[in-house]
């Protein structure tokens, strides 16, 4: 079954100097580099709790190109609102994290694994976003329904948030929606490169060091979690209040195992 909703309004910060944004990206660089395989490996692991201990954090609610109050966004995520084990897991860090200052914590209702932007959706027609959708629900529908795994979330400046596991799955879907957007555009928006797909529990909303919430992290005890992922989402996205926030706009279902 495919659902079609019209997007409504919904119910952030600001641009760092230009050397800032560097430092923050090379930073982000140097732990999204580093190859998972390796991670594995217990002395490389103390190596990228070291690099995570001595960076910096840094204000995740700059106004990114376009942006602005008020504005709106077509995306494609994985939401996460019918995931019990995750919330679970969610709820843990939470209260690990509360008492370290400068950070937004994500509620359950709006955790997601960011797949695939359109663009701003008063740039973007209606009719175009209804006719990736209905492309995107032939090619998805012929993807499997799967399992995401949640383990310890990790530290980037602007961010802690999980990697989560399996990696092609997700990367499948992205493939499969980018497919369908080339189906109605002749360019598809965003680089198909570097996507690592992650939920984030926590955004980061002042600058400073990372070595308390590294400390509090490392403090909580929960189990992993796992999540069946069985849809992904089309949404009206807004960052407004320091959270991302959204209205649904059309679910199309993956196959069933």
């Amino acid at each position: 079954m495919l659902w079609l909703l019209m997007p409504s309004s919904l119910p952030s910060g600001e641009m760092p100097h230009g050397g800032r944004k560097l430092q923050m990206e090379i930073e982000a660089w140097t732990l999204e580099a580093m190859p998972r395989a390796l991670t594995q490996d217990p002395v490389t692991n103390q190596i990228k709790d070291n690099i995570m201990r001595q960076q910096n954090m840094a204000n995740h609610w700059w106004w990114r190109p376009g942006w602005k109050s008020g504005r709106r966004f077509y995306t494609w995520h994985i939401t996460f609102q019918n995931a019990p084990d995750v919330h679970r897991i969610a709820q843990a860090y939470r209260e690990g994290l509360a008492g370290v200052p400068g950070l937004d914590l994500v509620p359950d209702r709006w955790l997601h694994l960011t797949m695939q932007g359109l663009g701003f959706v008063d740039e973007v027609a209606e009719e175009d976003a209804r006719a990736i959708v209905e492309a995107a629900s032939r090619r998805l529908g012929n993807i499997l329904a799967f399992e995401l795994k949640f383990e310890r979330p990790g530290i980037t400046p602007e961010a802690i948030r999980w990697e989560v596991t399996p990696a092609e799955p997700p990367a499948a879907v992205r493939r499969a929606i980018r497919q369908a957007i080339a189906e109605v555009w002749p360019s598809v928006p965003e680089p198909e490169e570097g996507f690592a797909p992650h939920v984030t529990i926590a955004y980061s909303s002042a600058e400073g060091p990372s070595a308390p919430v590294a400390a509090a992290l490392a403090s909580v005890e929960t189990a992993p979690a796992a999540a069946q992922i069985d849809s992904a989402e089309l949404i009206v996205l807004g960052r407004d209040r320091q959270m991302y926030e959204w209205e649904p706009f059309a679910s199309v279902p993956l196959a069933k195992p």
